[in-house]
């Protein structure tokens, strides 16, 4: 399976189940993401994906983004953007 990086778990919001996560590369909608490091490993399609509480469709290297997830994850876990 060929897999990239393409950010890292920054925080983590209990209350409403979005990961925060710095990019590295560019993440879409649509993708799906393995969550793995620090207690997590999980895999999952991007269904939302904001910056600053907007929707948007596709985020670049640099951002930090919001994912809401289907499991709580910890900072510092990799997130790994798996074939389609």
């Amino acid at each position: 399976m060929d897999v990239k990086k393409v950010g890292e778990v920054h925080s983590y919001d209990e209350f409403t189940g979005y990961a925060y996560i710095r990019l590295c590369a560019v993440l879409k909608c649509g993708d799906t993401v393995h969550f793995l490091g620090h207690g997590s490993d999980f895999q999952q399609p991007v269904a939302i994906l904001l910056i600053e509480n907007e929707a948007i469709v596709q985020a670049n290297a640099g951002d930090l983004v919001a994912v809401k997830t289907v499991k709580s994850v910890k900072r510092g876990a990799s997130v790994y953007l798996l074939p389609a």
